[in-house]
């Protein structure tokens, strides 16, 4: 059996011939591989399969990321960033090799940089300097909230409950998010409210008076990447926070959540080709019957399916991080198609690696030698990436509404 993280052979250089990528993307690729297999690999099974605790938190990694400049990948040079022509695509490439060994370290940056970062942007300069400046450095670390207990797939003032009320020259924010990835350890969040009839986002200290994150959730997966509840009472928060201006909260998560789908689709092809790589070593080296396993046709075949459905879906978050970094703020329906297929793929070639290991992929540690398999990670960390940064039914939605109208799909 493979032991969960060893740095087996990887399929996906004699299979993949990457003719979309920039070679400042293959690039930042190479670089992000290289600190997958150096710094990630050795901890991950540590962060993926410890309680959740903000104690548990992979702040030395997440300082080691920063020191390497991962964080700076998203963004321009007038911010700090590395000034890529190609940001989303590189980025994309960032989280797919950080999933590759931890989903959780994916969506860590995810957050912190996609979303939280992201949405800085459309910050004043003011705004940028105190809290997007830090984030970059790995000073702060962010955190986005649009989720409630009663309003996720539907942002709509109606169903959202947070409410920032104006009072002469500042917001009063009462409310409550739900599922809030990093909350429990995040300096700020970046925060959608309703704003009479409007929406707005604002960036809140979560040390601010009146703010309480509530312990981290209890998750199936992913157990490295923290979520926890957030309530805010009575919180006063000045004008100047106001990302973008009030009314444009909406667009602006709508637009940093496609951003995340391009990210979400990337882990997907990152947790996908991970249990193809140990599946493939597996298949080749368990003798069943005086033989490998692999002398199966029905594996062979399988594989090559799989094969061909990773070599798409790469393709498919690729072309969509490419159209945004062309200025496409909704690159439709690449982005759906690529966050519905990418996370649906890594599911189902989950299933398949477990069935490919037997007991040894249904079990966490052998009680006998310490023995670990990393497809049992991937299978419990898989399923959140069909759910979160918008359903894959929502996608499909999404989708259909660019074959058929609005009109006819509401």
């Amino acid at each position: 059996m493979s032991v969960a993280h060893e740095i087996i052979p990887r399929c996906e250089p004699i299979l993949y011939h990457d003719l979309l990528s920039p070679e400042e993307v293959k690039s930042v690729r190479a670089e992000a591989r290289d600190f997958g297999d150096n710094h990630v690999a050795p901890v991950a099974w540590e962060i993926g399969h410890r309680e959740e605790a903000v104690e548990n938190f992979p702040r030395d990694l997440f300082k080691e990321m920063a020191r390497a400049g991962l964080f700076r990948i998203p963004f321009s040079s007038d911010v700090g960033g590395r000034g890529l022509k190609h940001p989303a695509a590189a980025t994309a490439a960032l989280v797919e090799e950080l999933a590759y060994h931890s989903n959780s370290v994916a969506a860590i940056v995810d957050v912190h940089c996609i979303l939280a970062g992201h949405a800085l942007k459309h910050a004043s300069g003011e705004l940028q300097q105190r809290y997007l400046a830090p984030l970059l450095a790995g000073e702060k670390i962010g955190s986005f909230a649009t989720t409630e207990p009663n309003a996720s797939t539907d942002l709509s003032v109606e169903a959202m409950q947070t409410i920032a009320r104006w009072e002469g020259d500042h917001f009063v924010v009462t409310g409550r998010k739900r599922f809030i990835t990093n909350s429990p350890v995040a300096s700020f969040v970046v925060l959608l409210c309703v704003d009479g009839d409007r929406m707005t986002d604002l960036v809140v200290d979560l040390d601010a008076p009146g703010v309480r994150v509530g312990s981290p959730d209890k998750k199936l997966g992913n157990h490295g990447q923290l979520t926890a509840d957030i309530w805010f009472d009575h919180v006063i928060v000045p004008a100047d926070r106001v990302v973008g201006a009030r009314g444009q909260g909406l667009k602006i998560a709508l637009q940093t959540l496609t951003y995340g789908r391009i990210g979400i689709a990337a882990t997907g092809v990152g947790m996908a080709q991970a249990v193809f790589d140990h599946s493939v070593h597996r298949l080749l080296t368990r003798q069943a019957f005086g033989r490998p396993i692999a002398a199966n046709q029905y594996w062979q075949f399988r594989m090559a399916e799989r094969a061909t459905e990773i070599e798409n879906a790469r393709n498919l978050y690729l072309k969509a991080a490419l159209r945004m970094d062309e200025g496409v703020a909704f690159p439709e329906p690449e982005a759906a198609m690529a966050k519905w297929y990418g996370t649906n793929l890594a599911a189902e070639i989950a299933r398949d690696g477990v069935q490919i290991f037997g007991g040894y992929g249904f079990t966490r540690e052998l009680g006998a030698d310490g023995g670990r398999c990393r497809v049992e990670e991937v299978y419990r960390d898989c399923k959140i990436a069909e759910i979160y940064e918008g359903t894959n039914e929502i996608q499909k939605l999404v989708i259909a509404r660019a074959l058929f109208g609005k009109d006819i799909t509401g």
